[in-house]
């Protein structure tokens, strides 16, 4: 299941957008229900933040897996929201219920953040390891 990318305005035809995709893999299915409701919590904080260009959320909680991909002005504004709350308390949280939590970071022509080309460049930078990933291993 996708949530919509959501679009928060619109995005000059001149600058980059700064792109945030991260993979949680929980340790038991039992955590699902409770991981959704939290990830639906930070996707609509997402969508309300200075900054942001857009955020979508995707649950595959068949194989306890759930995806985030968001873009934003720059680094600051992303880092901005992930210190505010609900986020901050989100991650303390969620993070004993991850097996693992992959991040990847990168930036695109703002004016060309559709869901469709974002989400398979996620995948590919998700499947590719990187030693500035952020990956956690638990």
């Amino acid at each position: 299941m996708d949530l919509p990318w959501h679009v928060t305005g619109a995005p000059p035809a001149d600058k980059d957008a700064y792109v945030m995709a991260s993979k949680f893999e929980l340790t038991s299915a039992w955590r699902t229900p409770a991981f959704m409701v939290q990830a639906m919590r930070a996707w609509q904080q997402a969508r309300r933040s200075p900054g942001a260009f857009g955020a979508t959320l995707r649950a595959q909680p068949q194989r306890r897996t759930y995806w985030t991909l968001s873009a934003w002005t720059d680094e600051a504004a992303l880092s901005v929201f992930t210190r505010a709350e609900p986020h901050r308390t989100i991650m303390k949280r969620v993070r004993p219920w991850a097996k693992t939590a992959t991040f990847r970071f990168w930036t695109e022509p703002a004016d060309q953040l559709t869901a469709a080309r974002l989400w398979a460049e996620a995948e590919r930078r998700i499947g590719a390891p990187d030693q500035r990933s952020g990956e956690l291993s638990g």
